[in-house]
């Protein structure tokens, strides 16, 4: 079906792909629009009945929204805000130019606006950027008839009251309630007797991962948000956490591979800046590569009177890369589920130090018998030794980078697989020459 709607856009031929369209679910248009670039989703998207296009905008992500927008007439703008709920409404808004954001955000209604201005004055990537406002929170005096009765009547979505706030008369949060607790339990039941007292809580200032990794650890369907002296601001649903994990795993794994993650979908990027986003990283590897070119000029002399040497540079260099980058993309996750904390670095040197020994043993033991059958054991001897020697210092440096990162307020993916392997190249090549010059010091 993709395939047929590339060439009707081709072709131009709108009343064929308005057909096309009606044929597909929801779900299936969305997905579509976030293969294509801006002016083909313009296109789609004037092609849906109102009602169906205001499913497909609420089912794109925040970035494929943005993009739409800028291919549509401002005369859309406001009716399509007005869609989407207060979060992420301003995350929305938080993604486009400023300028762009003020002139829509004088089309929202008074109210509209005054929510959305709120969340957006706190800080990016914050638990309070990404929270639903909820007006609607049940007293903690209140009778299972009252609560019910107090959301009667009200502008609510399913997510905003699966799970309600508890508050006291200044607004102190003091537990929540499920929704589906009040409509089971018998009339006359006192509130204080259903809610959960032993609730998560995270403060607006918080980091939106730290939140989004709480609902998901605790197995929340919401979770409060609260201000500094612990009055209720809103909720964190799910969904949302679900969004922002993903967000962070994608950007891990740009950063993992030696890039800057994306901010728009790839194949609507353009060519130059797939380019930008992974060539300051590789001047970066190009930069301290220099350190390896360095450190075989300075052992010119021992290469030069034992060539043999040379041979086994590949496999120093892809053993120590490969083992730092196993043991920093542990300490990456580990670090990620919050399962260890720049605190706990000397508990991971001392782990990774045997660890890293008992794989430089193993691969040693492996090595050596059939490098001493060809060349002669002193070779060998030198090879096992060289692994065991950069095995261990590799997982140090590997499992060590990401702690030091995270302590300075770096993002721990940073120095993952591309630095880790381009220093500890470095590095072990003078591991790897230091013993050589002692164990065939007779033949140098």
């Amino acid at each position: 079906m993709g395939h047929g709607i590339d060439e009707l856009l081709e072709r131009r031929d709108v009343a064929t792909l308005q057909v096309e369209l009606k044929d597909m679910t929801t779900v299936a248009v969305a997905d579509e629009m976030s293969r294509r670039n801006t002016a083909e989703q313009a296109v789609i998207f004037r092609l849906l009945d109102k009602d169906r296009a205001v499913q497909v905008f609420e089912y794109l992500d925040v970035t494929h929204q943005a993009e739409l927008l800028t291919g549509l007439r401002e005369a859309r703008f406001a009716d399509l805000l007005l869609t989407l709920p207060d979060d992420d409404r301003a995350q929305l808004l938080g993604e486009m130019p400023a300028a762009v954001a003020a002139r829509m955000m004088t089309d929202l209604p008074t109210d509209r606006r005054t929510v959305t201005a709120e969340l957006l004055g706190y800080p990016a990537e914050s638990a309070g950027r990404i929270m639903t406002p909820v007006p609607t929170v049940i007293d903690v005096g209140n009778s299972r008839e009252q609560a019910l009765k107090k959301l009667r009547g009200r502008q609510l979505r399913n997510r905003d009251i699966a799970v309600l706030a508890v508050t006291d008369s200044t607004r102190q949060l003091v537990g929540v309630v499920n929704l589906a607790s009040l409509v089971t339990a018998a009339d006359g039941t006192p509130v204080s007797e259903l809610m959960n007292v032993e609730t998560h809580a995270v403060r607006a200032t918080e980091d939106q991962e730290v939140a989004a990794r709480l609902v998901q650890e605790a197995d929340l369907l919401a979770l409060p948000v609260v201000d500094h002296e612990g009055r209720f601001l809103g909720m964190i649903t799910v969904d949302d956490a679900m969004e922002i994990l993903e967000q962070e795993v994608t950007e891990d794994v740009y950063r993992a591979g030696g890039s800057e993650p994306l901010k728009q979908p790839y194949l609507t990027a353009t060519v130059f800046d797939l380019a930008r986003k992974r060539g300051v990283w590789l001047l970066v590897l190009i930069v301290t590569a220099v350190l390896t070119v360095n450190v075989m000029s300075f052992f010119e002399d021992t290469l030069a009177s034992v060539v043999v040497l040379a041979t086994f540079v590949p496999m120093v260099t892809g053993t120590g890369g490969n083992a730092g980058s196993q043991a920093a993309s542990s300490v990456v996750r580990a670090l990620a589920v919050d399962e260890v904390r720049p605190r706990d670095i000397w508990k991971v040197i001392w782990r990774e130090i045997r660890v890293g020994f008992l794989l430089g043993i193993f691969l040693g033991a492996l090595i050596f018998p059939f490098i001493a059958l060809i060349y002669e054991w002193r070779i060998g001897a030198v090879m096992a030794l060289t692994i065991v020697g950069i095995c261990t210092w590799a997982c140090i440096v590997g499992g060590v980078l990401p702690l030091i990162a995270r302590k300075i307020g770096v993002d721990p993916a940073v120095f993952s697989t591309p630095v880790v392997s381009t220093l500890v190249d470095a590095t072990g090549l003078v591991i790897y020459f230091s013993i050589a010059q002692v164990i065939l010091a007779s033949m140098l």
